[in-house]
Parts: C-alpha cells; sequence; structure tokens
C-alpha cells in the first residue's frame, strides 16, 4: 500500500528548521515536517522556581498550544474555555521531560528557560516536530546565556546532549516512519519516539490503536524511530551551524 505522499516508509518528510523566526524571544525556530509547522520559542529568565531557590540548579519547562485554525476545522482556544486539556498537559509535560534530557540544570546555574511551542499547521506529528524544534530554541538560548556569561558551567557541558523526535506507526500491516495526519487516524499501532543523537531513548509512547502488536512489531517500529531521530539529529546540527 503506497503512501499518501508517496514516501517509502522509512522515509522522514521534508525536514526544515528556521532560526531565528520570531524577534524578541533569546531563541526561536520555526519547525517543519511536511505540512506540520511548530513555531518554538525559548525565553530566559533570570532565577528558578520558588521550590528550586537555593538548589543551584536551573530550570526548564515548556507550553504546548494549537492555533485554533491549525486543523482542517476551528478550535476554541482553551483560554477562551478557560481549562486547558488533558492532550495540552499531557504534550507540554511531554516536551518539558524530553528538553531536560538535552541539558545540566547544574551547569545552567539558577536560571529558568520556558518552551512555548504553537502548532501553526497540523498535519500529524506536531509533539515530535515541537521537541525537534525546541532543543534548536533551548540551544540558542544557553548560548545567549553564555555571551552573558550567566552560566554556572562552562556552555558546552550545558547542552550536553542533542534531543529529537518522531512518530513511527502501522498501517496496514505496514511499519512506517513519520506519519502524516492522514496515516495517523488510519494507524493500528501509533508510537512516539525520542531520542538522543547517541542514540539512546528518551522517552518512548506507544498505542494499539487498533487492538493489539507484537514484540517483532514493537522492534520494527523502534528501529525505524531511531534511525529518523539520528537523521533529525544531523538536521538540528546542520542548522545550529548555520
Amino acid at each position: 500500500m503506497a503512501r499518501p505522499d508517496g514516501r517509502l516508509p522509512d522515509q522522514l518528510r521534508p525536514v526544515t528548521l528556521t532560526r531565528g523566526w520570531s524577534t524578541h524571544p533569546e531563541g526561536s525556530v520555526l519547525v517543519e515536517f511536511g505540512g506540520t509547522r511548530v513555531l518554538c520559542t525559548a525565553s530566559v529568565t533570570e532565577g528558578v522556581p520558588r521550590w528550586r531557590k537555593g538548589s543551584g540548579l536551573g530550570w526548564v519547562t515548556a507550553e504546548y498550544a494549537m492555533l485554533p485554525r491549525a486543523t482542517n476545522t476551528r478550535s476554541d482556544r482553551e483560554s477562551v474555555r478557560g481549562k486547558v486539556g488533558g492532550r495540552t498537559h499531557e504534550i507540554s509535560r511531554l516536551i518539558g521531560r524530553s528538553l531536560r534530557a538535552s541539558i545540566d540544570l547544574r551547569a545552567l546555574g539558577e536560571n529558568s528557560i520556558v518552551l512555548d511551542c504553537d502548532v501553526l499547521q497540523a498535519d500529524g506529528g506536531t509533539r515530535t516536530a515541537a521537541i525537534t524544534g525546541a532543543y534548536v530554541a533551548l540551544h540558542d538560548a544557553v548560548t545567549w546565556l553564555a555571551a552573558r556569561k550567566a552560566l554556572a558551567g562552562k556552555p558546552e557541558k550545558v547542552m550536553h546532549r542533542s534531543v529529537a523526535a518522531v512518530s513511527v506507526g502501522v498501517i496496514a500491516g505496514e511499519a512506517r516512519l513519520d506519519l502524516n495526519y492522514e496515516e495517523d487516524v488510519a494507524a493500528e499501532v501509533d508510537m512516539n519516539v525520542v531520542c538522543t543523537g547517541a542514540g539512546e531513548f528518551v522517552e518512548v509512547q506507544g498505542t494499539g490503536e487498533d487492538g493489539v502488536f507484537s514484540r517483532g512489531q514493537l522492534d520494527a517500529l523502534l528501529d525505524l524511530g531511531l534511525a529518523g531521530c539520528v537523521e533529525l539529529a544531523e538536521a538540528q546540527r546542520k542548522a545550529l551551524a548555520s
């Protein structure tokens, strides 16, 4: 069964990371995974939350949101509804956990960085695109702190590993990498894989959307996800070197 966009099963969508997309934040990146576009900004604040004061540790957290018309039909803003949804909370926490795996919070010193990931256009894989783009925005924010000699450790020790993420799934019995929306809604198995540039797993979220899946399918999906994250890590490296 051919993929909707003609890609091979192990092929990523075209990936673009545009740094400095927004003027004001200390780090900003527009990340594009095919038709999915997410603006990731990193905002630096001197000091840490009250519960972390005096620890010598910094803090990194994230917030995720989707514009009302990022999808085929308009959704009300959660601020208008007066309540942030469970899905939004879950994705925000995933992004925060993933990015904290990339940074030495002691070397960061008592500084806070908030990563805001706003989905401008959704075509599947918004959370994985957000993680991949937020890493680059976070890196630029740390570089900004380093230029002001505001870090507790050496700049190269603060961002001590890269982190990227990609979706994988089983559609019509076939394992596929980087699902777009059309594939995502039809997936028998849906999984998000977060990895370091060295090929270590940070987090894996997977579920049988239509029944169960075998150990062999799990292994195939993890292999696909890992290979995809290695490609994304190289895209991040090139973006930061540009």
